[in-house]
């Protein structure tokens, strides 16, 4: 008998109890899928983060400067030459101090805006775009002037749409608006990203009676040489503090490598877990198998009778124990494409603020399918092996 007419015979077999074989793959269809989903949200999670961190920049590093007492400092002057000496990593830098404080336009008071200080570069630097009126200038730095760049929202909510030439105070003191950011989140909302204030360091730094800038954003040329970057930036610190403890610098691009790790780690701890279900499902194929090689006993000795060989008969019940791991495999793969589906969304009805998509791999859907079948043909062995180890005499006379 050929491999096709095992084949053929092999499908015949599972048609003629199709509910038996439907239970007896559902551990199979449950394993194959679980772990389809698992991976898929795995890979939606990982897209979500680079989207996330891609906002902040996955091309800068950010450093904070904790000194070592009043001798030993580094100024913005000397950040500012740390990076034209090495051009070749690094392209722009601004400090960047954040303000504590309300802000108060008219009679209301805003506690829930971020002012933040920030050099003219600062905008290019992120990528941010000026819509109405124009952005901070150097002169606005060196001169310490008391002007500012509103986000959308407070230019709508507050000012119908016509902010610039306007004022707002920052505890107490008075700031002209000269420029309006382009909307920057899905909704304008307070405390959101587009509730914002932004002004010239120097002035920010004054007004906060902080003696030096102790934050800097730098952006790198090739983010394939961020760490390299990052290692210009440590070393130059080190040389003025000889100390790891006095200052931090953190790349965006390693911190999205650190938390796709961790969400690695935890996908594939699950997508074991779910796994486990394989295992039962191939125990539920073996289980069943055994009876079949129990009930067709009479068969197998017929064909034994008839000069049918060892191989041949053990051929038989391996390609229908790995046929049926198969199809439930094929099974569970189109369920999990529609849970996966279905999964996102829901995600996108239940919070629409964190667009993530539940996309299944190929790679997951292969080895998925090659541990159904990998299984049915491991669980398959020892009925098969039974099965072409009968007495035929004993299995023709078998009732």
């Amino acid at each position: 008998m050929s491999v096709l007419e095992t084949f053929q015979l092999a499908i015949k077999n599972i048609l003629s109890s199709k509910m038996r074989t439907f239970l007896t793959m559902l551990g199979i269809i449950i394993g194959v899928c679980a772990v389809i989903v698992i991976v898929g949200l795995g890979n939606g999670m990982q897209g979500y983060i680079e989207d996330s961190f891609a906002d902040m920049g996955t091309d800068s590093l950010t450093v904070m400067i904790m000194g070592r007492g009043s001798s030993r400092s580094v100024s913005e002057e000397d950040m500012y030459e740390l990076v034209e000496e090495n051009s070749e990593y690094l392209k722009q830098i601004s400090p960047t101090v954040t303000m504590m404080g309300s802000v108060k336009i008219g009679s209301d008071t805003l506690t829930a805006t971020s002012i933040t200080g920030i050099s003219e570069d600062y905008f290019s630097m992120k990528g941010y775009e000026v819509v109405q009126g124009r952005g901070l200038q150097y002169m606005d730095m060196t001169d310490r002037k008391k002007v500012c760049v509103v986000g959308q929202y407070l230019n709508m909510a507050y000012f119908g749409g016509n902010a610039v030439g306007q004022t707002l105070k920052i505890n107490g003191n008075t700031f002209t608006i000269v420029g309006v950011m382009a909307q920057e989140g899905s909704e304008l909302e307070e405390g959101g990203t587009d509730d914002c204030v932004f002004v010239p360091y120097s002035t920010a730094a004054r007004l906060s009676y902080t003696g030096t800038i102790s934050s800097y954003a730098i952006t790198v040329q090739n983010t394939d040489q961020i760490s390299e970057a990052k290692a210009v930036v440590e070393q130059k610190l080190y040389q003025v503090f000889s100390d790891d403890d006095a200052y931090t610098v953190t790349s965006m691009a390693e911190l999205v490598e650190e938390m796709n790790s961790m969400v690695n780690m935890i996908i594939y701890i699950l997508a074991g877990i779910a796994a486990i279900s394989l295992v039962v499902g191939g125990i539920g194929i073996m289980n069943i198998m055994l009876v079949s090689v129990t009930e067709r006993t009479r068969e197998i000795g017929i064909r034994k009778a008839l000069g049918a060989k060892e191989s041949a008969i053990m051929r038989q019940f391996v390609i229908e124990a790995a046929t049926t791991s198969s199809l439930g495999g094929v099974l569970g793969i189109l369920l999990g494409y529609g849970l996966s589906a279905l999964a996102t969304s829901v995600i996108a009805n239940v919070m629409p603020d964190t667009p993530i998509t539940v996309s299944p791999s190929l790679l997951a859907v292969v080895v998925a399918f090659g541990v159904s079948t990998g299984i049915g043909v491991v669980f398959g062995y020892l009925p098969a092996k039974k099965a072409a180890n009968l007495n035929p005499i004993d299995a023709l006379r078998y009732d």
